[in-house]
């Protein structure tokens, strides 16, 4: 008989920055951003093995050959957090997920995605900003604008103003439900080692998102995916109307009407087992009924994952960000 095929496990990538704030190799493009944003002159690459990248962070020669093929696809990026071309569109995506009317592409060519970003970074063409060329065998490389990078920044400095006000006004009218979504990720879901993470994101910049590790020594994707409910209970008030957002049906479910008959049974399944994750689910419970009893409506909505919702692809996100950092 044939052997089983294994399931392939998603690839790691390590991101190295030569030249930045804090020189290094990074497991995360958040943290990786961190040190080049605004940091004049920045030199960074993601490799798929920590030694190539450990190499580029400190100056040596790459010798694997990945690090130096040349990428084939560009993704320009005219209106989003950092406008420019990118050539990893798990990058791209993040700058632009969120933000308000983006505007991105992809391109078979870097000239066609300068073109584009060019074209559409909001200059009018006598004041076109020049998108600087960069080595084509750069795989991760961003390309900052000169012009809109100030305004980009100014952007980011009136949205938060926005955000704030808006979080204000749903403070002021606890009525008004604040959106919010959830959601969990765990690598190696299920296995010794596995690592799970808790994204929650708040609509409207109700609150500060929440992105951090699962605590405690199991790691599985429904416990994160709880873990997450219970986090974003926590951070609103709770006489505040909420609408969460998960596409976990197996958490709507355990919260909403398992729950009854669980207790009832003194919390067996139907197979007289203990009911895993009892004690997020009690926890998730006791702020559901404390809320009910301060008139705050506590409502569950399915929205179909890795799709295209931005707020659920935003939570996946500081999920799988969650997922890679230390206890």
């Amino acid at each position: 008989m044939p052997a089983p095929k294994r399931k392939m496990e998603p690839e790691t990538k390590y991101y190295a920055v030569r030249a930045g704030y804090k020189p290094g190799v990074y497991t995360s493009w958040a943290l990786c951003q961190q040190q080049i944003t605004g940091f004049k002159g920045a030199q960074f690459k993601s490799f798929t093995s920590y030694e190539d990248a450990s190499a580029f962070a400190a100056g040596r020669p790459v010798a694997s050959a990945t690090s130096t093929s040349s990428p084939s696809k560009f993704y320009g990026v005219a209106v989003g957090r950092t406008p420019g071309v990118y050539t990893d569109w798990s990058i791209a995506q993040q700058e632009v997920v969120g933000w308000k009317n983006p505007k991105y592409k992809k391109f078979e060519t870097r000239a066609e995605a300068e073109e584009f970003v060019r074209q559409w970074s909001g200059k009018p063409s006598s004041q076109a900003v020049k998108v600087p060329q960069v080595d084509e065998t750069d795989d991760l490389q961003v390309i900052a604008l000169e012009g809109p990078a100030k305004s980009s920044r100014k952007a980011r400095k009136t949205g938060a103003t926005q955000s704030a006000h808006q979080a204000q006004e749903a403070l002021d009218d606890a009525s008004k439900p604040v959106i919010i979504y959830t959601d969990g990720s765990a690598r190696g879901n299920g296995k010794v080692g596995a690592m799970a993470g808790v994204g929650v994101y708040f609509c409207g910049g109700f609150r500060e998102n929440i992105s951090e590790r699962l605590q405690g020594p199991v790691q599985t994707n429904q416990r994160a995916e709880l873990t997450a409910v219970l986090r974003a209970l926590e951070a609103i008030p709770d006489t505040q109307n909420c609408e969460l957002r998960t596409d976990s049906q197996y958490t709507i479910n355990c919260v909403t009407s398992w729950y009854k008959k669980w207790m009832k049974n003194e919390w067996r399944n139907a197979k007289g087992e203990e009911v895993s994750n009892q004690d997020l689910i009690v926890a998730i419970r006791k702020k559901i009924d404390m809320r009910d009893r301060k008139a705050a409506e506590t409502k569950f909505v399915w929205v179909k994952g890795h799709g295209t919702d931005e707020g659920n692809i935003a939570a996946d996100m500081l999920a799988v960000k969650g997922a890679t950092m230390m206890f």
